[in-house]
């Protein structure tokens, strides 16, 4: 079975009648997890980022707390695992503002962390690698944007 391109797609789409569109929506959403989530986004909480960023935090905050620091290995995982989820909220908002912010909230917290953060090069390396991903989402905004984020990022390195 071959894939059609995404122009195809849209074109398809805009040719249907409402109802069918969204019972295509609803099977889509069905299927996959991460297509529900995207959609309750879409619907729900795209017309307030900052709600939604505010959300994200309050998750951010939550994983942090039940962080266990016993062990370097563990703790690496579970930090892992936050960084997916963070990662994968600010895709579903493709605003590059939302990303920056809610990297560097995680990084400030991964911050907090600094006798795992020094005892283990596989954690430094994961926080330089997001340093290098804000600075690169932080050349798509304005300057005036840039300027505010490069405050937070500078109290960071």
């Amino acid at each position: 079975m071959q894939t059609t391109t995404l122009a195809q797609l849209k074109k398809e789409m805009q040719t249907l009648p409402y109802p069918q569109l969204v019972e295509l929506c609803v099977r889509l959403a069905k299927y996959k997890k991460e297509n529900k989530e995207l959609l309750h986004y879409l619907l729900f909480e795209a017309a307030n980022e900052q709600q939604f960023i505010n959300q994200v935090k309050q998750e951010i905050d939550e994983q942090f707390k039940d962080l266990n620091t016993s062990h370097v290995y563990y703790a690496k995982k579970t930090i892992r695992k936050i960084l997916r989820g963070v990662n994968k909220h600010a895709k579903y908002s493709g605003v590059a503002q939302t990303n920056i912010e809610l990297l560097i909230y995680f990084l400030q917290h991964l911050r907090k962390l600094e006798n795992l953060l020094y005892e283990s090069n596989q954690l430094m390396n994961l926080y330089d690698a997001q340093l290098k991903k804000i600075n690169k989402e932080l050349s798509k905004l304005h300057e005036d944007l840039q300027y505010d984020y490069q405050k937070d990022l500078n109290d960071l390195t």
